[in-house]
């Protein structure tokens, strides 16, 4: 005997298994795929941060026996000259403030 219209109980059971399992790898896949995604993406920020970070400076020792007034001299002449390396300061500004300032 042959039935038409709706399916029975262990068809209707089976159906779910089917839909239930499919969901269920849809979503795990889904959720793997989200997952390497922001991980490549905060290893590409991370290595951007990197690259963008200014190298270390070594900055230059003062003289440990300067003079009252030649010790701030001595330090305006350290920011200049840190200011020049980091490309603040082109050569010719740097060479004028250095002027102005030794004179």
């Amino acid at each position: 005997m042959l039935r038409v219209g709706r399916p029975g109980l262990i068809g209707m059971a089976a159906r779910t298994a089917v839909v239930a399992g499919t969901a269920t790898a849809v979503s795990g896949s889904v959720s793997r795929h989200q997952q390497q995604k922001a991980e490549d993406k905060a290893q590409q920020q991370a290595a951007q941060a990197a690259a963008a970070a200014p190298p270390p400076q070594a900055t230059p020792a003062a003289p440990a026996a300067a003079a009252p007034g030649g010790e701030d001299m001595m330090t305006k002449l350290m920011q200049l000259a840190q200011l020049h390396s980091q490309g603040i300061l082109t050569d010719e500004e740097f060479a004028t403030a250095k002027a102005k300032l030794l004179a």
